[in-house]
């Protein structure tokens, strides 16, 4: 059978068994779209955040892209971080990256070209920011530092943002984290750099083995 239609054919299932054990599901669904956090993360197809966070349909706003980049003028970005804020009501933003992302090594390994090469850029930028911290490493922690940095970088650039500058001067409750995945173990790491109102909170820990950032890179 052809790869599509067996995504039908799956489909086709699992609508009849959401059904079959919930007969209001799908009704249900229509107006169930009350999320209090937004995932801003990467489009590794080994990453499925819903399942990630145990959260249900209507529970996780989700917007992915190669890297987890927030850049600034992205409109496509801006406008979900805006429509999740102003709109939807979300308490949370996060940012999370994760080890052993492609964009990250393929920044390291150089040669990149096209839309790709141009998309990570800013990963790109930031390597040659911290380069000389960076290349004391081994090449595993190189890389998984620049994840973390990366992370980090993109949680400045959505606090910098119109929207969520915005929406703190009105006194929204609304808080953005760095978080990261661990695809070795399935485990997110709370890497402790959260900001609500604008300023840097005490970030609640998601799980051991979390590792603080330090420094906001480039700012």
């Amino acid at each position: 059978m052809h790869v599509l239609d067996e995504c039908l054919a799956a489909n086709r299932s699992w609508a009849s068994a959401m059904k079959a054990n919930d007969p209001s599901y799908f009704a249900r669904l229509l107006g169930q779209q009350r999320p209090e956090l937004l995932w801003l993360g990467c489009s590794d197809s080994r990453l499925m955040p819903t399942d990630m966070l145990g959260r249900r349909p209507g529970e996780l706003f989700v917007h992915r892209n190669i890297a987890n980049l927030f850049v600034p003028g992205d409109v496509n970005a801006g406008a979900v971080l805006e429509y999740a804020v102003e709109v939807l009501g979300v308490r949370h933003v996060i940012v999370c990256g994760h080890y052993g992302c492609g964009g990250v090594r393929a920044t390291l390994e150089g040669g990149l070209r096209g839309d790709v090469g141009a998309w990570l850029r800013p990963v790109r930028d930031l390597y040659t920011r911290e380069r000389r911290a960076l290349d004391a490493l081994s090449p595993q922690e190189r890389e998984d530092r620049l994840c973390e940095l990366n992370v980090a970088a993109q949680v400045a650039n959505v606090c910098a943002s119109p929207a969520m500058r915005d929406a703190w001067a009105r006194g929204r409750a609304v808080a953005v984290h760095a978080w990261i995945y661990a695809l070795s173990d399935g485990l997110l790491r709370d890497l402790d750099f959260s900001f609500e109102y604008g300023q840097r909170v005490a970030s609640r820990r998601a799980a051991a083995g979390g590792r603080a950032v330090t420094t906001v890179p480039g700012r």
